[in-house]
């Protein structure tokens, strides 16, 4: 407990949802007193913690600056950002911020692999769990993905592999020699973030204390500034130096290659897309780096199909491909998708996207849609924001506007020829109308196989 103030030391948790019930087992478990935080008037926990805590005090509705400064530790959940009013006010009055992220680094016994980007990190974190599994390892996996990664602790474990989220990160000063990846950087949450720059800083974090930092070639945003003592290595989809990882041709077929040895056709990977090659990549690098031997991690390769509503590949239609990539939520997803696919898909592409656009700015999607997409379909609160992007680059024709998916979704299917490719990537939240990516998804699948929605 050397991460807190005291154990005699009451804490404020700031969140009531999962993560703020995570933290909240953590010291409860460790002797830690605490009382409970949450903005809204109704969070969707309180009956369990309540259940739980019966003894604890929950305090519900707007911060309290003052209230809060009376503790000197706030342990925040990731979706309370610190520059609210009432944190800082507390800040001001000697209050040390903590989150779930240091104290799953100061409390794992066991070694950990630790993964951020902008997109790609669930499949790359499933994948080194899946590898890692094949070589026999007993592995927990969770963080942004998951289980909340204070509920992975316990004493069996061999390997740990989390998620984190940029929200994770602004809160985590040491990761204590942690294998760690940052795969890429693209513009997201900028409804939190001033700026790209303040973004980038969040996901950087990530190497802080690191014992291997793994980047990405392609990605300069990706590359840090490391200690002598950090060793690093780098994945990217061109022919890699010695003991990097990358793609290069074995009598003229494209193979996953560390250094100069040869370990699978891309072709015999399941995953569709260039962008999961490098997820590919990335998971390797990371497994090797974790001391997984290479023949359990190519086996796990070959047995990966990927996540629900990740690049998923839905159906096959009358000639048409149905590809579900709700998890696409921000312009970098959604142009990974288009250009991965563009890349290995014989036919063209009809893209379905639209919702809540968290500030985000699409250019670069509308600039990746030329030359590769025959038609967009819009949806959604933001679909106009999207419509006036795409007007620069493709055709009016080529354009269409709905409010809901189901609208833009005929649109697509009229548009379709066979050998062409629907892709559902939104680059967008889902909030708008959806508890969530998931229920995006599942409509749209229910959409593909011909269910009612």
């Amino acid at each position: 407990m050397s991460d807190l103030i005291a154990t005699s030391a009451r804490c404020a948790i700031v969140g009531m949802g999962q993560t703020g019930l995570s933290l909240a087992r953590y010291c409860s478990a460790n002797g830690l007193s605490f009382d409970l935080f949450d903005s809204r008037s109704e969070p969707p926990l309180a009956a369990t913690i309540a259940a739980e805590f019966p003894a604890v005090r929950c305090f519900t509705g707007p911060f309290d600056g003052e209230q809060l400064s009376a503790y000197p530790q706030l342990l925040l959940s990731p979706g309370v950002a610190r520059s609210e009013p009432a944190i800082q006010q507390a800040l001001r009055a000697g209050a040390v911020l903590s989150g779930d992220a240091q104290l799953f680094f100061n409390a794992a016994k066991a070694p950990v692999v630790a993964i951020t980007g902008s997109n790609g990190k669930s499949t790359v974190t499933t994948l080194v769990a899946a590898m890692a599994a094949a070589a026999g390892r007993r592995v927990a996996v969770g963080g942004n993905l998951g289980t909340p990664m204070l509920e992975l602790l316990d004493a069996s474990v061999e390997l740990y592999v989390v998620e984190l989220s940029s929200f994770q990160l602004e809160l985590l000063d040491d990761c204590r020699g942690a294998i760690v990846a940052l795969l890429n950087i693209s513009p997201d949450h900028m409804d939190r973030y001033a700026d790209i720059n303040s973004y980038r800083a969040a996901k950087q974090r990530i190497y802080r204390g690191a014992s291997v930092a793994v980047c990405n070639r392609a990605d300069l945003l990706t590359h840090g500034l490391h200690s002598s003592g950090v060793k690093q290595l780098s994945f990217g989809l061109g022919a890699p130096d010695l003991g990097d990882w990358g793609v290069a041709e074995v009598n003229g077929e494209p193979y996953l290659h560390c250094g100069l040895e040869p370990l699978l056709a891309v072709h015999q990977l399941p995953l569709r897309g260039a962008h999961n090659v490098a997820n590919a990549l990335a998971a390797l690098a990371l497994g090797g780096a974790a001391g997984l031997e290479r023949a359990a991690m190519v086996s796990a390769l070959r047995a990966f199909k990927g996540l629900p509503h990740r690049c998923e590949l839905v159906a096959e239609r009358n000639g048409v491909v149905y590809i579900n990539d709700s998890k696409a939520t921000n312009v970098g997803a959604a142009v990974a998708a288009l250009q991965g696919l563009a890349a290995t898909s014989g036919g063209q592409l009809i893209l379905l996207a639209g919702g809540d656009a968290k500030g985000q700015q699409f250019t670069a999607l509308a600039a990746a849609a030329s030359g590769r997409v025959k038609r967009v379909a819009l949806f959604g609160r933001d679909g106009g924001q999207l419509a006036a992007a795409f007007a620069q680059t493709l055709a009016p024709e080529q354009i269409s506007l709905r409010e809901q998916l189901s609208e833009a979704f005929a649109d697509a299917v009229a548009a379709a020829a066979p050998g062409d490719t629907v892709l559902l990537a939104p680059a967008c939240a889902s909030f708008d109308q959806y508890s969530g990516f998931a229920a995006r998804g599942e409509q749209f699948r229910a959409l593909v196989l011909g269910a009612a929605a």
